[in-house]
């Protein structure tokens, strides 16, 4: 074994190990809250719902522990372990022609580790979320859902699969930067096209159909600006799960804000428009084209160094791996995340900066009293636990706490 071998070693050991400290510290710090409802939140959130949410907490907690320690062992296997180098040495075996043998050694290995996660799947969907009350989906939709996102991975991944490994063999020194424009292309498109054509194999999308709702959600798109093109929607989330939630996605003529049916059903017509306001801050403070340059220039980095990684004969031999186009990728698939995992408190500090923007952006165009009732009604109805450990928020949560943002919302309103 070279230097990189237990240079991925020590960061996949390492990767583990802060993931199980800070899943422990989850789980410790939302059991010692479970018996009391934090301040601020008496009478809008019942102790029932507070131990709920915790139990929830440390259940799922404790089921990623096993997730954690069965992706590591998969890491190793594929990797030092020598699962690449056995499974590249029987596709070759058939003696098939570049770009089809690669394109089946990454197909057959995305497959297996679809096989590999699917029973963490079933006892996420079946056990975790069944237990407490949230999911609706019954086994012939998780079926029809799993072959529809197979179909439509193989669809889209399995061009863009070869077309990778024939810019590598020859796109010459550069490819890396052609490959790079042809996933912004890619990408890009996909954004634009996923909320007209790919969300709606899964979900149906209506307009809102209140009259009286619908006249306050087109005075407020009026009131901040936003083209009414893409529109609002409801989807039916109730068919799979019992969580509300909303979101923003697409470009273009494509965008739109999408409310979950069941967060519609519980919250009043103010706090919808609340958290329209919410969601159209995003819109208008450009967050979603900051990430988009962001994920670009990610991009640009990542598929840099994969071609200087690619180039180097210690790349492959460091994990006993003969030198190919489809060997390449597939070893930075698994080689790279445990290093890129200790850069996730970052993305999740400017979430959270965002997410406390858009805050902002909603009390200045709606009502924000009623933005904080609909996120506690959230809160609760999605069992979201009130008293995360800070430093597991720190470095996960894409949102600021509950208690800090409500907080920090009726300083907000306070204000004159």
């Amino acid at each position: 074994m070279n230097l990189l071998t237990w240079g991925f070693l020590a960061a996949l050991t390492a990767q583990t190990a802060v993931r199980l400290w800070l899943g422990h510290r989850q789980a410790a710090a939302v059991a010692a809250h479970r018996n009391r409802v934090p301040a601020g939140f008496e009478g809008q959130i019942a102790l029932d719902d507070q131990q709920k949410a915790a139990d929830y907490t440390v259940a799922r907690v404790r089921f990623g522990r096993w997730a954690t320690l069965v992706d590591a062992l998969v890491k190793g296997a594929f990797t030092v372990g020598g699962g690449l180098a056995a499974a590249d040495a029987l596709i070759r075996s058939l003696n098939w022609g570049e770009p089809w043998a690669g394109g089946v050694l990454i197909a057959g290995v995305f497959l297996a580790l679809r096989l590999i996660g699917l029973p963490f799947t079933l006892w996420r969907t079946f056990r975790i979320e069944a237990r407490f009350g949230f999911n609706r989906m019954g086994p012939r939709l998780f079926a029809a859902d799993a072959l529809k996102q197979l179909a439509l991975q193989f669809a889209l991944g399995a061009p863009i699969a070869l077309g990778a490994i024939l810019l590598m063999e020859r796109g010459g020194r550069w490819w890396w930067v052609w490959a790079w424009l042809a996933w912004l292309g890619v990408s890009l498109g996909l954004t634009w096209a996923a909320p007209r054509f790919i969300a709606p194999l899964f979900n149906r999308f209506s307009a809102i159909t209140d009259p009286a709702l619908r006249q306050r959600v087109a005075a407020l798109l009026e009131r901040c600006g936003y083209s009414a093109r893409g529109g609002v929607f409801v989807m039916d989330g109730s068919r799979r799960s019992s969580h509300g939630n909303a979101y923003f996605t697409g470009i273009g003529r494509h965008k739109r804000i999408v409310f979950f049916d069941t967060l519609l059903a519980r919250i009043d017509p103010p706090e919808i428009e609340a958290v329209l306001a919410h969601e159209l801050g995003h819109y208008r403070l450009h967050h979603v084209r900051q990430r988009l340059i962001v994920s670009a220039l990610g991009a640009l980095a990542g598929l840099a160094l994969l071609g200087w990684l690619a180039g180097r004969p210690d790349f492959y031999a460091a994990f006993g791996c003969a030198e190919s186009a489809p060997m390449a990728l597939l070893l930075f698939m698994f080689v790279v995340p445990p290093f890129a995992y200790f850069a996730t408190p970052a993305g999740a500090w400017w979430s959270r900066r965002q997410e406390r923007a858009a805050d902002d952006f909603a009390v200045l165009h709606s009502s924000g009293a009623a933005l904080i009732t609909a996120l506690t009604k959230l809160y609760r109805d999605n069992a979201s636990t009130l008293t995360p450990d800070p430093l597991h928020s720190a470095f996960y949560d894409s949102h600021p706490g509950a208690v800090e943002r409500i907080g920090r919302l009726r300083r907000c309103v306070a204000q004159p």
